[in-house]
């Protein structure tokens, strides 16, 4: 019995249950991949500051802007803005004192002038809205929680079922190639395209041939999905039975029993100077370059990198070392290219997912395959669409002809008496 109607139906209803969300993923994937470039261009008045003297610090900046509105926190800090940059820093609400709730913000980022201190401008990073404020949040929240709305518990739906989807896309890339591939004989059909002939044949092609020549690429982007989507569920656990893993910040910091902790007793400075010294004794080129604190579990990260370097361009992301907001204790740290092949692993899921591990060039291939990725999704269903509308076709005709039979059953009758009477004349030359 052959196995390839099996593949080829696991390839349909797996293409067909993927087809939407690859479509969406694949789109919004090969924008986001210049989400800071296109919304700079989109909104210069959030990112170009106002005025060019001489930048204040950015811990003193984070100060005014606290002092200026008692109801908010700065948790995202960028030690330093780029030259002719705003500083845009993340805020979250402090704690109501009559109620115990948290102010409502409608928003939670700042574009800061550097020289002055002056908001510049406001926006709720990721709120849904097509503005052209938002727009670029909006695609970059969109490509990876789907708009879901999250359980009680706090399950990120969206996260979760994109997960999912990319397990699924994994498998059936596999099945794919091997469907793309009939014979030894006619493998270089595989990689061909009919472009002349346009239409249908070039459309299976593209779906076919298309997939052939970027399946390492598609296998890479679905891999490293499923590791950044389900990291603590799956992956982890996974990895952690054939490598020692470093521990997780998040797993090692002590969750506030409150909604929302008071004010960390650990000042900024006093973090940024136990971050310093273990930079210099991890000998790391670069000096702190963002620091963050978690409201929810209490803890600050202290990212080293240089203004504008803070997603690691060309090499396995930046170091990061997290402390005990209370404590001062180091409680975990990621430094690239340290640790377990587990811990290698994880680090370059990210970099390779959006092509940052090879720079300019990585991320124009990721804004190519996202187009790859939203193609073939709707050239697969095309194909299914032209196959389904033939299979009624051949249905329709095959019903017709039964009830004409049904409807003259003595007209068959004298068909087959015909061709019984002609079936000696018709075998004599084959006699001859």
């Amino acid at each position: 019995m052959s196995v390839r109607p099996i593949l080829v139906r696991l390839h349909r209803w797996f293409g067909l249950g993927t087809a939407v969300f690859l479509f969406l993923s694949g789109l919004t994937g090969s924008i986001i991949a210049w989400h800071r470039e296109l919304d700079a261009t989109l909104n210069p008045a959030f990112f170009y500051a106002h005025t060019s003297g001489p930048a204040l610090p950015s811990l003193e900046l984070a100060k005014r802007v606290e002092a200026a509105d008692p109801r908010l926190r700065v948790t995202w800090l960028p030690l330093a803005a780029e030259p002719g940059r705003t500083l845009q820093v993340l805020v979250a609400p402090r704690n109501d004192p009559h109620t115990g709730k948290p102010y409502a913000l409608d928003f939670n980022q700042l574009a800061i002038d550097p020289a002055t201190g002056a908001v510049q401008g406001r926006r709720e990073w990721g709120a849904l809205s097509l503005s052209r404020l938002n727009l670029l949040p909006f695609l970059y929240e969109l490509h990876y929680t789907l708009y879901l709305p999250g359980t009680a518990g706090g399950l990120a739906t969206g996260v979760w079922l994109l997960g999912f989807v990319a397990i699924v896309w994994t498998l059936d890339s596999v099945i794919a190639l091997m469907l793309a591939f009939p014979s030894f004989k006619t493998w270089r059909k595989s990689f061909a395209f009919r472009v002349r002939r346009g239409g249908y044949p070039l459309a299976f092609d593209v779906h076919r041939s298309g997939g052939v020549w970027v399946w390492v690429l598609l296998g890479v982007i679905a891999v490293t999905s499923i590791s950044m989507n389900l990291r603590e569920p799956v992956v982890r656990p996974v990895l952690s039975m054939f490598s020692t893993l470093a521990p997780e910040p998040e797993s090692e910091a002590k969750p506030s029993a409150q909604p929302q902790p008071q004010p960390a007793m650990l000042s900024r400075e006093r973090v940024l100077e136990l971050a310093s010294a273990a930079g210099r004794q991890l000998k790391l080129r670069a000096a702190p370059g963002g620091l963050f604190f978690s409201p929810d579990r209490n803890y600050y990260a202290v990212g080293y990198f240089a203004p504008g370097d803070d997603y690691g361009d060309y090499h396995l992301g930046n170091a990061w070392t997290y402390w005990d907001a209370t404590t001062g204790t180091q409680i975990a740290r990621t430094v690239p290219g340290v640790g377990s092949a587990g811990d290698l692993f994880l680090q370059a899921q990210f970099p390779l997912h959006s092509g940052r591990l090879f720079g300019t060039a990585g991320r124009i291939a990721i804004s190519f395959m996202g187009v790859m990725v939203a193609t073939l999704s709707v050239t697969g269903v095309l194909i299914w669409m032209r196959k389904r509308a033939g299979r009624r076709a051949a249905a329709l005709q095959t019903n017709r002809e039964r009830k004409a039979r049904r409807a003259n059953p003595q007209r068959d009758e004298r068909r087959g008496d015909e061709r019984s009477i002609n079936a000696p004349r018709a075998a004599e030359p084959a006699q001859k």
